[in-house]
């Protein structure tokens, strides 16, 4: 018994035996730490709930779709090795909710490789990256590359991963550019700006407007309709007089049809009895090659006993000119 005690209390570090044998009680967190705790994990909720907003709005009015493509820069990708924010892209997968992909362009490359042994490091770390298409032949600063890969309407649909400030403010003036950013161990991704919820809210409204070729459509039908009225729209003596000429036409064809003794209601024709689906009966034997093979044998016999009674009429002439002779 007391050597499973011991093992139960080495097991468990928080319990443990005094010299007086009393056991000790367990070492709790204090109520101040607990709510420290607490509010920690609140806000943590609160940070993955605004995340998750901000997403649900770009895939929703821009289009994004997971794995998100993520364009990172060199302050980025230095603050990341800094701070140990490593594996980066699960990192990223956590704020956004999907599979995340990395991406650099050569202009960062070459601009980290400028800036000396310092950033060494994050050099060797932004060659992994998957490279983003940049068709500089000379060399640019970073921010003019990635203004130039993002273009107007973000058409390949990046999210930004940058620690400049001010190239953070020009792509949130962008519609369709959601920013990331970082703290010290945390990441973090700004909620869209009034100008790009402006300019969604603008996009919904042309969508439940018609387009050119619909008004022109509906142009159209209402011109077929307006037509089709006024011919339907005739004066009350046309009316009568079209009443009474289908009455005469109605008393022609009955006349017509009196003479030729037809009478006026349709007839319809008998069904007759039809016979039975002949695939689905069984084949009839042949009766002819019976008959055939009858005849034959009929005629087999009839000739065997002709060769006999011939046989036997031979042998009595035969007979009667012996009996002659003699």
């Amino acid at each position: 018994m007391r050597r499973g005690v011991r093992r139960y209390f080495k097991c468990c570090p928080g319990l443990h035996r005094s010299n007086s044998g009393e056991r000790a009680n367990s070492t709790a967190p204090s109520p101040s730490r607990l709510s420290h705790l607490v509010s920690e994990l609140q806000m943590r909720l609160k940070k993955q709930k605004r995340h998750r907003r901000s997403v649900r709005f770009y895939t929703t009015c821009f289009g994004f779709r997971p794995p998100f493509k993520i364009l990172c820069d060199g302050t980025f990708i230095h603050h990341l090795l800094v701070n140990r924010i490593t594996p980066a892209d699960t990192a990223l997968s956590n704020i956004l909710g999907a599979p995340v992909k990395m991406f650099t362009t050569r202009c960062v490359l070459a601009e980290l490789k400028s800036l000396g042994q310092a950033y060494s490091d994050s050099l060797n770390v932004a060659r992994d990256l998957a490279p983003a298409r940049c068709d500089h032949e000379k060399r640019k600063s970073a921010v003019a590359c990635l203004t130039e890969v993002i273009g107007e309407d973000n058409s390949e649909h990046f999210f930004v991963a940058s620690q400049d400030a001010d190239l953070r403010k020009t792509f949130q003036e962008i519609p369709a550019v959601p920013v990331i950013f970082a703290l010290r161990n945390a990441l973090f991704l700004e909620p869209p700006s009034q100008s790009q919820q402006q300019f969604a809210k603008s996009a919904e409204e042309q969508r439940s407007h018609m387009n050119e070729l619909e008004f022109k459509m509906l142009v159209n039908k209402k011109k077929k309709s307006s037509t089709n009225e006024e011919l339907g729209e005739l004066s009350d003596g046309d009316e009568v007089l079209l009443d009474n000429n289908k009455i005469i036409e109605d008393l022609k064809k009955n006349a017509a049809k009196r003479k030729t003794d037809v009478k006026d209601k349709v007839q319809f024709k008998r069904k007759k009895a039809k016979g039975p689906n002949p695939l689905s009966c069984k084949k009839k034997k042949n009766e002819n090659k019976k008959t055939d093979v009858n005849k034959e044998g009929n005629n087999e016999s009839a000739e065997t006993i002709r060769s006999r009674s011939k046989k036997r009429k031979r042998s009595r002439k035969h007979k009667s000119l012996t009996d002659a002779t003699d």
